[in-house]
Formats: structure tokens, C-alpha cells, sequence
């Protein structure tokens, strides 16, 4: 009796096995969302770590992973300009800013693009910050983030008061990463 089972079990595991790798394959051959990636450096070329940018459907969802930051709250912005000049990092130019809004979420005239929430770096200088960018995409539509001069992710020396124009009083740029597609 065993031995007559068996061969009937095999053809369904083997079934089932191949339905399971064709739905595999199936989702993969969807296509991957859109992906923009940034080292982060410091004025003297050391790493501080890396940007994550994902588009999905309710926007651009970043992903900042920073260290060797001095411990405490560093404002961090997307920026208008993907080239990141040191020491001082101006040539990212300002935030990106492609509605032509005020800085600072808790400004009424408010908010560029590339505002996005203080960063806390622990007494170990490591910080984490999570943010999505509504409405944004990273090369298509109104409103790309990959334009022609692309874009850069910046961390600042300070805390961003999320209020005071241009910039939010975030202090010099201690780290920044050209973001890529791909």
C-alpha cells in the first residue's frame, strides 16, 4: 500500500512545487518600484553613512542611515542639486523645492519637497531617520526628483527649527551623498 502511495504523492508534491516557482518567478518579473541610492561623506571624504529613496504609490520613502554625527538633533533635506562639492557642500544648492513653497512644515506659507524631520544621533553619533515625501517621484511626472541636475541628500550641523526661510536655521552641511537611480 506504501508503495503504491507514494507514487501518487510525488507527482503532487512536484505539481504543487512548480505552480509554486512559477508564481514565484510571476512576481518577480513585476517590475521593481523605483530606487535612488546616496553615500553619505563628510567635508573630508569619510563616510557618514547612506540615503535610501523608494517611490511608491503615496510618494518617495527615504531612508537615511547616518554615523560619526556629533550627538544630538541634525536637520537632513533633499536638495536641489545632485553634486556634492566639499568641504561645505553648497554646490547641492538649496532644498528642492519644485512648488516653489516656503521652508518648514509648521510654516503657513509651507513646505518644500525636501523638508523632512530632524534626525537624533545617539551618543555613538548613529542616527535614523524615516520620512515620505508625498506626491513625489524619483524621475517621472511633474515633479521629478532625478531632474536634469539631479538631487543630493544633505545632513546639517543642527536642528531644524521647521519654520524660518530658506532653510530653517539647520546650520553648515556636515554630510552629503549625490543620489543615483538604481
Amino acid at each position: 500500500m506504501k508503495i503504491a502511495f507514494v507514487p501518487l504523492v510525488l507527482p503532487i508534491i512536484l505539481g504543487a512545487s512548480a505552480c509554486a516557482t512559477a508564481s514565484a518567478g510571476g512576481a518577480a518579473s513585476k517590475e521593481a518600484a523605483p530606487v535612488a541610492r546616496a553615500q553619505l561623506k563628510a567635508g573630508d571624504g569619510s563616510t557618514r553613512g547612506e540615503a535610501t529613496v523608494t517611490e511608491a504609490a503615496d510618494g518617495l520613502h527615504v531612508l537615511v542611515k547616518a554615523q560619526g554625527l556629533t550627538p544630538g538633533i541634525h536637520a537632513v533635506h533633499v536638495h536641489t542639486t545632485g553634486t556634492c562639492t566639499p568641504p561645505d557642500f553648497t554646490s547641492a544648492g538649496g532644498h528642492w523645492n519644485p512648488t516653489n513653497h516656503k521652508h518648514g512644515k509648521d510654516n503657513p506659507q509651507g513646505m518644500h519637497m525636501g523638508d523632512m524631520p530632524n534626525m537624533l544621533a545617539g551618543s555613538d553619533g548613529v542616527g535614523e531617520m524615516e520620512y515620505v515625501i508625498p506626491g513625489g517621484t524619483i524621475s517621472s511626472g511633474a515633479t521629478p526628483l532625478l531632474d536634469a541636475d539631479g538631487a543630493a541628500v544633505v545632513i546639517h550641523a543642527q536642528a531644524d527649527d521647521n519654520m524660518t526661510d530658506p532653510a530653517g536655521n539647520a546650520g553648515g552641511r556636515v554630510a552629503c551623498g549625490v543620489l543615483s537611480a538604481g
